[in-house]
């Protein structure tokens, strides 16, 4: 895909979308504000935001001088941070296999879902996500100009995958690059890049880098949506993989690997790695040494099958989900440094779903340390990425000085935390950056 022309067509796109006409400020009053410190919600306050900053949270009215200011009575409404998914494909999880597969699968259509889907992600309360694979750098692009509403998005880009690894996703008529000179369709696309040895893994990771990778998605181990690595093999050599930790570590950021085996983890720890993604095959000796090395465990409780799976990757999933039960409560148990995401891919039937995953949680967590979880530990794992945060200031709380992503929610969500399995109705209203996406209060 031609990444600069894919950008064109989305911000000439874009125009099908708006924003609210913005205010310089908005002050929201009368609203009690999750406090994420004391887990409670806090007497009716008062919130102005000034440019895209939480600049004053006062417990008595705030006077205003001038004219260029929203009013929002909150009535006393849950005034709570944005959410946060940090395991999302926002352009593979808005297409279906089939699609991803058709000859004719043109960048307008691309263009089309994506941008739906990101617009439709940000309807859902979501006001960052951390996008861990796929051609994200023009959707990117377009939602930062405000061509297209959608969330903050930390980028990845392209999968680093070794030959016939995860991110190998060749057709059985595609040869290996490195022999016969061709990259593969997946790789055009800039979904992955299918590197080997010490110097291609380097090469990788800094193409990815010089395009605005916020953090680097390296798949140290099997996979089930791919065809030809079974879920018990380990990918990468530690030597490999600590190309990458090198170089993504003098561009001051992290790599998070794709693995669910303890052999897998083991090595990407070894090499420095400082998040896995899944880990649901993970021993409890392994997650002992994750809290001991401060390693991110991001973690998914995924849907048990879709009526269109293929066969074989039910099978592939079968131990994964028979895993999942029993890691949630193991890493809780041993203090792992925990972050939520769906990893939603190949199946925009989930999309809508998204918020009723969060309700899943609460087999082993309180509605509390849910909410907590889903933003301010979150925004702490999307802050890992240092210099390379692509959005300077603090997310997932609410106070002062912290950025102005925010949700006004008709109902308490520490009492009902099933109040966010249903955006459309709740969320009356989502700001992002300290923008107004979404008001049905009015002035």
């Amino acid at each position: 895909m031609r990444l600069f022309y894919l950008c064109t067509l989305l911000f000439s796109a874009a125009s099908i979308y708006s924003v609210q006409a913005q205010q310089n400020q908005i002050l929201l009053e009368n609203v009690r504000i999750l406090d994420a410190k004391t887990q409670s919600l806090t007497p009716p306050s008062y919130v102005l935001v000034t440019g895209n900053t939480i600049e004053t949270i006062s417990p008595s009215p705030i006077t205003v001088s001038g004219t260029d200011v929203l009013k929002i009575d909150g009535a006393g409404k849950t005034l709570m941070p944005g959410l946060i998914d940090v395991h999302v494909h926002l352009v593979f999880g808005s297409l279906t296999m089939p699609q991803m597969m058709t000859s004719d699968l043109s960048e307008e259509f691309v263009i089309k879902t994506a941008g739906q889907s990101a617009h439709d992600m940000l309807m859902r309360g979501f006001t960052s996500v951390r996008d861990v694979g796929g051609p994200i750098f023009p959707l990117k692009a377009a939602i930062d100009a405000d061509k297209i509403p959608g969330p903050r998005v930390w980028p990845s880009g392209a999968t680093i995958s070794q030959t016939a690894g995860h991110g190998d996703f060749r057709t059985p008529d595609e040869k290996s690059r490195r022999f016969f000179g061709e990259p593969s369709r997946a790789e055009k696309y800039g979904a992955t890049f299918i590197a080997d040895g010490r110097d291609e893994v380097l090469t990788a990771v800094r193409e990815n880098l010089r395009f605005g990778a916020s953090q680097i998605k390296v798949m140290a181990g099997g996979g089930t949506s791919s065809a030809y690595d079974p879920i018990d093999v380990t990918q990468y050599t530690l030597d490999e993989m600590k190309a990458a930790v090198e170089a993504a570590e003098d561009w001051g950021t992290y790599v998070t690997v794709h693995a669910y085996t303890s052999k897998a983890i083991r090595r990407a720890i070894e090499a420095g790695v400082k998040c896995i993604e899944h880990g649901q095959l993970l021993d409890e000796e392994t997650l002992k040494l994750m809290a001991e090395k401060d390693v991110w465990l991001s973690l998914q409780n995924l849907v048990d099958n879709t009526p269109d799976m293929d066969p074989q990757r039910i099978a592939k999933r079968k131990p994964v989900i028979e895993g999942q039960e029993k890691l949630w409560p193991l890493a809780k148990k041993y203090n792992v440094k925990l972050a939520w995401g769906t990893d939603f891919l190949f199946e925009p039937e989930l999309n809508e779903r998204q918020n009723e995953f969060i309700l899943r949680l609460q087999k082993w967590f309180t509605n509390a340390e849910i909410l907590k979880m889903v933003t301010q530990d979150n925004a702490a794992l999307l802050q890992l990425s240092g210099l390379r945060s692509p959005y300077p200031g603090k997310l997932g709380i609410i106070e002062e000085g912290a950025l102005a992503d925010v949700l006004l929610v008709d109902g308490d969500p520490l009492k009902e935390l099933e109040l966010l399995a249903n955006p459309a109705k709740n969320f009356v209203v989502i700001i992002k950056d300290g923008k107004i996406y979404k008001n049905t209060l009015g002035k």
